[in-house]
């Protein structure tokens, strides 16, 4: 289901942030890095992790956002600088900081079976999306954002492949990295205990049904390959629907962001009509 094409490379930036000037402010050892008003005002307010210093364009015009994110930041007593832009530009990991950026806590997420069983006390049925390998930023971000609105409870990801959720995934997911867990474990074991815990299994692949013949209602767990390829074989099997998203033309396939996106609010759909 998902594209191969690759998408257009961006940029590339030094894997640690380098200061302009040998004054210039340098990230602690172990913190996030993020980037952007939305992200850092969506941490600010959802306080699930410690923010320890914010940046701040030192010309940066006054703008109500602006001015919520540093009466937040002031409220939760986070050290504030003001520095040159030409800083922030030098130390930016994602080239798009909009004259902010913070250093927070690193963020942190349950074990599947810590999720399941948080949900199952709550008598909630779980709703996740695996992907199997997810290898550009972009796409991880763009999957987390759309999680958020349908109302996703975690994303799971391999261990060993798959992008970690660094500050280019967060700068994307524009704070839904706040609120849905991104969960590293291996996603053999993962659909084995979906299975035991009566959780219907939906990969996305050629060859199965129009997506929205697939009976996507109740507990689901979304299953894609990577940007490169479908779905391995033993994951396939582990499956207990197939939903193909029908294109037309010489299209063969939809980039893996849009093809979960389609399929979460999909879900959400059903659930609407299902009611």
């Amino acid at each position: 289901m998902a594209q191969r094409n690759r998408p257009p490379r961006r940029r590339e930036r030094p894997s640690q942030p380098q200061a302009a000037t040998q004054a210039g402010p340098r990230k602690p050892g172990g913190l996030d890095q993020l980037e952007g008003r939305n992200p850092v005002l969506e941490c600010l307010s959802r306080k699930r992790r410690r923010m320890h210093k914010l940046l701040i364009d030192e010309r940066a015009r006054a703008h109500p956002k602006l001015d919520r994110l540093l009466q937040s930041a002031a409220a939760q007593g986070v050290g504030l600088l003001r520095v040159p832009r030409e800083e922030l530009d030098a130390i930016s990991l994602t080239g798009v900081h909009n004259g902010v950026i913070a250093w927070v806590d690193p963020l942190t997420a349950p074990s599947l079976t810590e999720l399941l069983d948080g949900l199952d006390a709550q008598g909630i049925e779980p709703f996740l999306i695996l992907v199997d390998e997810p290898q550009y930023e972009h796409n991880l971000g763009a999957i987390l954002r759309s999680a958020l609105g349908a109302g996703v409870h975690a994303v799971v990801v391999p261990r060993v492949r798959g992008k970690e959720v660094n500050a280019v995934v967060q700068r994307v997911a524009m704070g839904a990295a706040e609120v849905v867990p991104v969960i590293r474990e291996g996603l053999s074991s993962c659909l084995a205990m979906l299975e035991r815990r009566a959780v219907r299994i939906i990969g996305a692949e050629h060859g199965g049904q129009p997506h929205w013949q697939v009976n996507m209602t109740g507990a689901v767990a979304i299953v894609l390959g990577g940007e490169d390829k479908g779905l391995t074989a033993p994951l396939l099997k582990r499956c207990h629907a197939i939903a193909t998203i029908p294109t037309s033309g010489d299209l063969q396939s939809l980039n893996l962001s849009v093809t979960a996106g389609v399929l979460m609010y999909e879900r959400v759909r059903q659930q609407t009509v299902s009611r």
